[in-house]
């Protein structure tokens, strides 16, 4: 609660539109950036070509402007094409994905990123019912947080740790809090940083191994795989 109480803070100030810093949680680093629902937060996926940008600089190229904050955002298969949903700038490109499979987005439930005037992450059941107005959406699993609570399927004491990456919303969707850790974590602690560090009441996991961020104030710019969906803070244009 008090880091989030920090970034929200932090984030009001009129310098900085995305604030980003590191947070200690079970004894794990975490890089955790907060994003208005007032800020230009935007999917990324192809070019105008339709092919896959792929990364943060491609991205930048593509829109000639500057990113402020990027990060992967959902699984993708080899092709790099998303696994579950997603729209780009109010167009679908592939449909919810409800049943269960292989894999970390087959462990059920998994959920929705949705941005509008809004920023929501939905369990998919949820957004199928809903059936919100999204500007853009991508589809990503496990959840790590319903509605306060825990996967069911999360042990305390996992073995299996990852470098991971996710996102979770407030209540009133006002804001999104992005988070990557920087050291080995299991899923249970991962959502857990969402759940009691960050008082977030639904968070939803992006993918693993393959986790990357881009931070322009920090310089970091990670690099690594080729990405498929990108979510990212464009810079005011000029």
């Amino acid at each position: 609660m008090r880091a989030l109480a920090a970034l929200l803070t932090l984030a009001a100030a009129p310098a900085a539109a995305v604030t980003c810093e590191d947070v200690d949680h079970l004894g794990v680093s975490f890089t955790v950036c907060d994003v208005a629902a007032s800020e230009d937060l935007q999917l990324f996926l192809r070019n105008d070509e339709g092919a896959i940008l792929g990364g943060f600089n491609a991205v930048e190229r593509f829109e000639n402007r500057d990113l402020l904050f990027a990060m992967n955002a959902g699984m993708y298969h080899d092709d790099r094409d998303p696994v579950g949903h997603y729209i780009e700038d109010g167009v679908e490109e592939m449909r919810v994905i409800a049943s269960d499979g292989p894999g970390n987005f087959g462990l059920l439930p998994n959920g929705v990123f949705c941005i509008s005037d809004t920023l929501q992450v939905y369990e998919t059941l949820e957004y199928q019912a809903r059936q919100p107005d999204c500007t853009y959406a991508t589809q990503s699993g496990p959840m790590l947080v319903i509605d306060g609570q825990l996967h069911p399927r999360f042990i305390k004491n996992g073995t299996s740790t990852n470098i991971r990456n996710g996102v979770g919303t407030t209540a009133d969707g006002s804001r999104a809090v992005f988070a990557i850790s920087n050291d080995l974590v299991n899923f249970h602690d991962f959502a857990t940083l969402f759940r009691d560090h960050l008082n977030l009441p639904n968070a939803l996991f992006f993918d693993g191994r393959i986790s990357r961020m881009y931070d322009s104030a920090s310089g970091r710019s990670d690099f690594g795989w080729q990405m498929g969906p990108i979510v990212g803070v464009l810079a005011p244009e000029d």
